[in-house]
């Protein structure tokens, strides 16, 4: 079986040193089940303290939920645009069509927006957007079976 702790340590520890050298956090370097944590129990923005919340509760949704509730749970509530929370809004909203139709290339775009769904469209994809999209639909055809761990079954 797959296993992950739900947290990237060296990720945190980038955190830890910009905030000990007093830098701005600019990015959370978050797992998708601290984002889950993050959007589902805490507040936007960015600081220590949020960090710090996000960290503890991180560990009571890994035990608590498997990998595919996990997912679905952020896949139902992350912004994929202003105002656009969830996979199944931004299907509607982009593409006019339920997330279980959505192409492959339609859901790379979706996750190609990520982590700025505000200043990137999957609708309206730039030409970066739509590289990244690439970028994403090979690393899933890649991944194969080892995306098992993240469906219901």
């Amino acid at each position: 079986m797959y296993s992950h702790s739900g947290y990237d340590r060296e990720a945190l520890a980038n955190v830890y040193e910009a905030y000990k050298s007093g830098k701005e956090l600019t990015r959370g370097d978050s797992t998708i089940t601290m984002q889950t944590a993050k959007n589902l129990f805490l507040w936007p923005g960015r600081s220590v303290l949020r960090k710090v919340f996000e960290f503890l509760i991180t560990p009571q949704i890994e035990l608590l939920w498997p990998k595919h509730r996990i997912m679905a749970v952020y896949l139902n509530i992350v912004e994929l645009g202003p105002g656009i929370y969830g996979a199944e809004a931004a299907a509607q909203a982009f593409f006019n069509k339920p997330a279980a139709k959505l192409t492959g290339r339609e859901a790379a775009l979706l996750a190609a927006v990520l982590p700025n769904p505000r200043r990137w469209s999957a609708g309206a994809p730039t030409n970066y957007i739509e590289r990244r999209a690439l970028t994403i639909a090979k690393r899933i055809r890649q991944l194969g079976p080892l995306l098992a761990c993240v469906q219901p079954g």
